[in-house]
């Protein structure tokens, strides 16, 4: 797996535009990213196992419903999984907490971004329920992983990005407006 000090793997797929579910037909809610797509900008890609499941929409909601609070950090929020832009359109129109949100969703199917990542479930074949924190150089800054059966909490992950924001020593449990450390 990808860790601390590495780049953002290349890759080129498609993503569920956020304003998908107003799309008349499927070919306008898709867009083609790579990553390159973001450069410039402080990211946060979370990954998900499946879609039409049951963990995951509680992941995906908890990170939309923080998206203005990632906004106002001038970072975009980035979800994917292994699932196609087709999937992902569907479930995004089918789901009632998933309608309306407004950040892309990766349609990895070809496992290449999660491969070279290397957060593939040897058993599932699917992705972990993986969370990076990517700086605007495509430096990997946060690597987080979490079993498929347990959910994230999304609200550390605000958490860390205020603290890497800070480019100080951040202690256990440091929260933005916090005194950081000097040494």
């Amino acid at each position: 797996m990808l860790t601390i000090g590495d780049k953002l793997p290349a890759f080129d797929m498609l993503a569920v535009d956020h304003d998908s579910e107003h799309a008349t037909s499927p070919e306008h809610a898709f867009k083609r990213v790579n990553q390159d797509s973001f450069l410039g900008k402080w990211k946060v890609l979370f990954f998900w196992p499946k879609d039409f499941t049951f963990v995951c929409p509680t992941e995906i909601k908890a990170f939309g419903d923080l998206l203005e609070q990632f906004n106002d950090r001038d970072t975009l929020l980035i979800g994917a999984s292994t699932d196609s832009e087709f999937v992902h359109l569907a479930w995004r129109r089918d789901h009632k907490d998933l309608k309306g949100l407004s950040f892309p969703w990766l349609a990895d199917i070809k496992h290449e971004l999660a491969g070279a990542l290397g957060i593939i479930d040897r058993r599932e074949g699917v992705a972990l329920r993986a969370t990076f924190i990517i700086d605007p150089d495509n430096v990997i800054r946060h690597v987080s992983v979490n079993d498929l059966l347990v959910g994230r909490n999304p609200q550390e992950t605000l958490r860390l990005l205020d603290a890497l924001l800070t480019e100080e020593l951040c202690p256990c449990n440091w929260h933005k407006g916090e005194a950081t450390l000097h040494y």
